[in-house]
């Protein structure tokens, strides 16, 4: 859930131990326990009222994609490519070239467009 190994989770009950002493440690536990309970609760009910806020529209809505890091996985590191890799062969493209100008004149410039 947060990427803590077993070996984090010894270390972080001796801590415990240690800290809060072994005749606080399960009145904390359940402190922690309820607490956390609260937060998921918390969580589930600011979900349902954006799902019920957003409407039907969004109904299939994922609030996972809205997360960064899956964001970056889905749109840029799948592959999918929304562009088209085929070479240009439009002949009017391919035969226009850039017409150089003469040394000394200047490029046309429109300064309505600036």
């Amino acid at each position: 859930m947060f990427g803590i190994g077993p070996l984090e989770l010894v270390v972080i009950a001796i801590v415990a131990v240690l800290v809060f002493g072994p005749d606080r440690l399960p009145e904390f536990a359940r402190t922690a326990g309820r607490l956390l309970r609260q937060v998921r609760q918390m969580v589930s009910n600011a979900q349902n009222d954006l799902r019920n806020e957003l409407g039907p529209e969004f109904a299939d809505l994922e609030l996972q994609d809205l997360n960064p890091r899956n964001f970056v996985r889905k749109h840029l590191l799948e592959g999918t490519d929304d562009y088209d890799d085929k070479p240009v062969t439009d002949p009017d493209f391919m035969d226009s070239t850039p017409e150089r100008l003469p040394a000394g004149q200047r490029a046309p410039f429109d300064p309505e467009s600036t």
